[in-house]
This record gives structure tokens, C-alpha cells and sequence, in this order.
């Protein structure tokens, strides 16, 4: 039996098992973010207090861009614009403008297998760095062993738009030194000192990629739609319906913790294009990324 409770006091939704083998929370006012995970009683995501949100943007949507935009500028139809600098120590523009929104409950849904949230977030009002509307609607799907999480965003302006998008969860390994990845991807972005994408280069660990002491805020150009992530309590999968993906590898002043960020896009994509995609007026754009414990 599941049970999704709202917790109205914090405008979080909980979602858990009668096994007690599953259990989320979402927050809503933090752009309605996964803060907790647990699948067949496995530890997946959960706080990396003392870190603040504000500093990780742990599970948080990246929306209209993923990762950085340079000097927070960009042109676009012939117009130039200025995002916000959130990131000062670099001057860039960091993880998009939704991860501290307020989305509302849409529907729930309960089965014999499995519960889900639709929650949604209607942007009416345009701002100097993105003077565009749009809504976005997220679905998260809980079973025992998978989380789908379902995002839509639609143009609900009258003018095209450019965007990016990406979330960025952070997991939890008992030991990190022992964890590993497995993707396929033969090539990853050369970052400057600031984090902005100044081109391709080989990746030379692309089949079993070792954790041990590495710290990574690296990007991978993903030649296949899973990433497996190997830790020596668990072995978890993610999947995206996005063919042309990219992969992000991050982590935080915190033990045992990594994000791994999908994503459809780069750093810097507003101005280098890579990965850049276009949205009409009163049309959309779907995703799904899957967690699958093994």
C-alpha cells in the first residue's frame, strides 16, 4: 500500500510503502525538488545538510539553461540579454531561474504497484534575462525500485524561445572511493577556469570510470541513453528519453555524496548552441529520467 501525505505546514509532499522500503519527499517551494529518496530501503538521495539548497540546488530543475551561462549574456533573434549573476566568485549565470520557484499540486495517483505527483509551475511574468512565458510540468513515479520523472515545458508565448534543460540529484554512496560509473561516451567538454565550455576533447575513461579520489565537475557527451552507477551497496541506473545527451559529474564538500546531472545541454549552450534546442509559441517539449535500482 502507498500513501502520499501533504505536509501543508512545510509544502512538502511524502510519498511512502506500508514495507516502510520507500519513502520521498518533495519540496514545492524549492522548486519542487526530490530532498529525499529511498528505494527498497536503499539510502539514495537525502540531505547534505550542513550544505544549503541555495549552495547545492540539490534534485533542482535546470530551466531555460542547464550549468552556466558566461558573463550571465547572450543574444538571441538579434536581441542581447543579462541573466542574473548568481554565481559571483565566476561572474556567470548558474543553473537556470526555476530551482527556486514555488510549483503547485496538480493530481495524485495510487495503484497496487505504485504512487505519483503531478505538480506544475506557470511562469507569467518576463524577466530582463528571459522575457518569455512558459509553464513547466513535472510527474514523479514511484514504485518500489524506479522513480520516473516525467518534465514537460511548454511555450506559452507569443515568440520562440531558446533553453536547455537538466536535474541535478545527488546520490549517496556508502563508500565513493569504491564507487564507479558505466557509461558510453568517448568524448567530454574542456572547461576553462570558470567553468564554460571552450570545446571537445577525447575522454579517455569511458567504459569503467572509478570514483576513488577523483573530484569532478566534468561533462560528458553521451553516445547512449544509461548510466549505471556502481556503489558497494547498491547499483543504481539512470536512463533519459533524450537521445542527444549529456552527462554531468559534480562533487560537493560532502563525504560519500556525487551529483549526477543529465542533461539536454552544456554550459554555455545560450551562446556555444551545443545542445540548444528552440521552442515555438503553444508548443512543447517532453522528457523522462528513470531511476532503477538493480
Amino acid at each position: 500500500m502507498f500513501r502520499i501525505k501533504h505536509l501543508r505546514d512545510l509544502n512538502q509532499l511524502e510519498i511512502k510503502n506500508s514495507e516502510n522500503n520507500l519513502h520521498a519527499k518533495i519540496h514545492l517551494d524549492d522548486g519542487a525538488s526530490l530532498q529525499e529518496l529511498t528505494l527498497k530501503g536503499h539510502h539514495i538521495i537525502k540531505s547534505l545538510s550542513p550544505l544549503d539548497y541555495a549552495d547545492t540546488y540539490a534534485s533542482s530543475i535546470l530551466f531555460p539553461f542547464a550549468n552556466r551561462i558566461k558573463d550571465g549574456k547572450y543574444e538571441f533573434e538579434g536581441n542581447s540579454y543579462q541573466f542574473n549573476i548568481n554565481e559571483p566568485d565566476n561572474n556567470n549565470a548558474l543553473h537556470g531561474m526555476v530551482y527556486n520557484k514555488r510549483f503547485v499540486f496538480i493530481d495524485e495517483k495510487i495503484t497496487g504497484s505504485g504512487a505519483s505527483v503531478k505538480l506544475a509551475y506557470h511562469e507569467t511574468q518576463s524577466s530582463t534575462g528571459f522575457p518569455f512565458t512558459y509553464s513547466i510540468y513535472l510527474e514523479y513515479v514511484f514504485t518500489q525500485s524506479t522513480l520516473d520523472l516525467n518534465v514537460e515545458i511548454r511555450n506559452t508565448d507569443f515568440k520562440i524561445f531558446p533553453f536547455t534543460l537538466g536535474w541535478h540529484p545527488y546520490f549517496i554512496s556508502d563508500d565513493l572511493y569504491n564507487s564507479s560509473f558505466l557509461f558510453d561516451s568517448n568524448l567530454k567538454l574542456k572547461l576553462d577556469n570558470r567553468n564554460i565550455t571552450e570545446g571537445i576533447i577525447n575522454n579517455e575513461n569511458h567504459n569503467n570510470f572509478k570514483m576513488k579520489d577523483q573530484f569532478l565537475d566534468d561533462c560528458f557527451i553521451l553516445k547512449t541513453q544509461n548510466v549505471s552507477f556502481l556503489t558497494p551497496s547498491y547499483s543504481l541506473e539512470l536512463r533519459t528519453s533524450e537521445k542527444n545527451s549529456f552527462l554531468q559529474l559534480y562533487t560537493p564538500p560532502h563525504k560519500n555524496a556525487i551529483a549526477i546531472e543529465p542533461t539536454t545541454g552544456v554550459s554555455d549552450s545560450f551562446n556555444n548552441e551545443i545542445g540548444l534546442k528552440i521552442l515555438k509559441p503553444n508548443e512543447g517539449y517532453k522528457i523522462s529520467w528513470t531511476l532503477e535500482l538493480k
